[in-house]
C-alpha cells in the first residue's frame, strides 16, 4: 500500500510542476536569479519523452477508462472491446508484449477473462496526465484485483496502469503488476 501512495504521491509532485514563467526571484545583492521552482537548471536528468504536463484530459475520456475497468470486472468484453482503438498497443505486467488489431487483443483478453468466474477491483485512485508539448492525454490508475479462477484459485496483485487515450480510444496500455503475497 505504501508503494501505491509513493507511485501517487510522485505522479502529484510530478504534476504540480508546470510551464509558468515566474518572475526571477531577487537576491540579497540586488541581482536576480535566472533558476525557478518549476524549472531548476541543475537536474540531474532531462526527460527523454517530456516534462511539460498538464490535467487537461477530458471527463468523457476519464469515464471512458475507468468504465473499461468496470466492463473487464464485470466480464462485458463488448464493453471492453468499445473503449479499444483499432490498434493498440500493450505492455502487459508480465512482460509480455502486444501490438495488433483490437480484434486479436479481444480474443487473447477473452479467453483468460473466460477462466475466471469472478473479478473484484478495488480502484485506489487515478490521475489525468496531458503531455502538453507532445499533445497526449494519460489516464494513470492504481487498483488492486482480486481474481478466482473457474477451479476455485484466488490470485490477487496490485496494479499501475497508464491508459494513453487518443480520439476517445485508449491506443497504448502499460500494466505494472505486483503479486499480493
Amino acid at each position: 500500500m505504501r508503494k501505491i501512495f509513493l507511485c501517487f504521491g510522485l505522479t502529484a509532485f510530478l504534476l504540480s510542476c508546470n510551464d509558468e514563467k515566474k518572475e526571477p526571484a531577487a537576491t540579497d545583492a540586488g541581482s536576480t536569479s535566472a533558476t525557478t521552482a518549476a524549472d531548476p537548471a541543475d537536474l540531474p536528468y532531462k526527460a527523454s519523452y517530456s516534462s511539460s504536463w498538464s490535467t487537461a484530459v477530458s471527463d468523457a475520456d476519464l469515464k471512458m477508462v475507468l468504465t473499461t475497468y468496470k466492463d473487464w470486472a464485470d466480464g462485458n468484453m463488448a464493453g471492453l472491446a468499445a473503449g479499444m482503438a483499432d490498434s493498440v498497443t500493450v505492455e502487459f505486467g508480465n512482460g509480455e508484449h502486444f501490438s495488433g488489431t483490437k480484434a486479436d487483443l479481444m480474443k487473447r483478453w477473452t479467453s483468460f477473462r473466460d477462466s475466471l468466474s469472478s473479478v473484484k477491483i478495488d480502484m485506489a485512485g487515478w490521475h489525468r496526465m496531458y503531455s502538453t508539448d507532445k499533445k497526449e492525454g494519460y489516464i494513470v490508475t492504481w487498483y488492486d484485483e482480486y481474481d478466482t479462477y473457474k477451479d476455485g484459485k484466488v490470485d490477487s496483485a496490485t496494479y499501475h496502469d497508464i491508459n494513453q487515450v487518443k480520439d476517445g480510444k485508449i491506443t497504448w496500455y502499460s500494466q505494472y503488476r505486483r503479486p499480493k503475497k
